[in-house]
């Protein structure tokens, strides 16, 4: 399958069917200019434009939340109910991803998140915003997402050719974290104007985001009607489990992620311990992604081509250590430095697991998969920031942040005993049944 609109060239394109290729051959195709490839392209734009927005929208939620409560709980659960619909949507999900358009499910994802972005602003211009109108945003964002992440992974395989996929990856995380190292600093600057404001330019930027993807076409075959039983919604499920490489990249950033994040504890580190304001919180929510940023270039220009296990063990490391850095932390500096390369650490580690779980995969079962993938991220990030919460209510932020950061080096050190498959891992190349 290709592409359906690709450059026309005296050359076809390089078909998306796996066929035998020599290393050779491999490493030349891998190195062609990702441009040829529009469809991927138009994706790549509006994952910056809805990436942008949403990291807006979580600086102004969570900077409006903690303004309202002063609650580290309530921070907590804003990432806790994000997490709980996609957690009992995932086998629905990923039946819905396999069955239907992909881009145009991620197309409705980015229109109801438009909607969502315009209520929040014309309720905060109002004054009615509250815990509990953030709170139920909270799950309604998770219910999308539930289906709009799986959608979104899965739809990359399917615009550009095996042989190209790790390079589109890290390209895709380069434009990824560019809007996140944009976006917050950005949006704690609109937030001087009011949390009104930074709602409505999310607004703005989801929509653009939504007509773009309504754009991306692809060779769509509808699959042949599955019943949707349990056999068939726990398929994905059954093939992650067999699968000890894409089980322990998924696990590992699972529980890596899970215990060292602090995002959620951003605005109590701003206010409390640093002592900045909106500003300097949207600088330290950026710093992570200008040292993922960083990488994401240096991956897109030398991809990872072998030691893939090893290196994605040791930048696993490198988070938790890195996060114990923050922790201990009172500089405004030293904190950014630290976050700066705990965000580097995460992008070699994201780029290797996205790579071995789409690789391994194949396309029909990608939309299960990747609902599985989902929840996994799920759980590292908005169930992390619960996490966070929880722990820091009763260990106070600092301890919240070293214990995870322990967690996060035994993990690292667990997981080199439980998956020697993973461990051992050398090339990114797919190695599916």
């Amino acid at each position: 399958m290709t592409p359906s609109s690709s450059t026309p060239e005296p050359t076809p394109e390089p078909t998306l069917e796996p066929v035998p290729c020599t290393d050779t051959d491999i490493d030349s195709l891998s190195s062609a200019p990702l441009a040829r490839y529009p469809t991927f392209i138009r994706l790549w734009f509006s994952r910056l434009a809805s990436t942008s927005g949403n990291q807006m929208l979580m600086v102004a939620v969570g900077w409006q939340m903690y303004d309202l409560t002063g609650s580290a709980w309530d921070l907590g659960l804003v990432g806790l109910l994000q997490f709980v619909p996609a957690l009992m949507l995932v086998l629905v999900a990923g039946h819905v991803v396999d069955r239907f358009h992909r881009a145009r499910i991620v197309t409705l994802g980015l229109t109801v998140q438009t909607l969502i972005a315009v209520l929040l602003a014309v309720s905060s211009a109002r004054g009615l915003a509250s815990r509990e109108l953030l709170l139920g945003i909270s799950v309604l964002l998770g219910t999308v997402k539930a289906f709009q992440m799986p959608a979104q992974q899965a739809l990359t395989p399917l615009l550009v050719p095996e042989a190209v996929l790790p390079r589109a990856l890290a390209f895709s995380a380069l434009g990824m974290q560019g809007s996140i190292v944009a976006g917050p600093a950005l949006g704690g600057f609109i937030y001087v104007a009011g949390a009104a404001a930074v709602y409505a330019v999310c607004a703005v930027l989801f929509a653009v985001a939504a007509a773009l993807v309504a754009g991306v076409r692809y060779d769509h075959e509808p699959r042949r009607p599955q019943a949707m039983n349990m056999d068939t919604l726990l398929a994905g499920v059954r093939f992650v489990r067999r699968q000890p490489v894409v089980l322990g990249a998924m696990s590992l950033d699972l529980f890596a992620v899970l215990l060292g994040g602090a995002t959620a504890l951003l605005p109590i580190f701003a206010k409390d311990i640093l002592h900045t304001g909106p500003w300097g919180l949207g600088l330290l929510r950026a710093a992570p992604a200008a040292g993922a940023f960083a990488l994401a270039i240096v991956l897109t220009r030398w991809p990872i081509t072998r030691r893939a296990g090893h290196v994605l063990i040791g930048s696993v490391a490198l988070y938790g250590a890195a996060t114990l850095v923050f922790g201990v932390s009172t500089s405004f500096m030293l904190s950014m430095a630290a976050l700066v390369v705990a965000g580097a650490a995460d992008m070699v580690s994201v780029v290797i697991r996205q790579s071995l779980v789409q690789l391994d995969t194949p396309d029909e079962m990608r939309g299960r998969v990747s609902a599985v993938n989902s929840v996994f991220i799920g759980a590292s990030n908005q169930l992390g920031e619960f996490e966070s919460g929880a722990t820091a209510a009763l260990l106070g932020p600092v301890g919240s942040v070293l214990l995870g950061g322990m967690g996060t080096l035994a993990v690292a050190a667990l997981w080199v005993k439980g998956f020697p498959a993973l461990v051992d891992r050398d090339r990114l190349r797919g190695t599916r049944p």
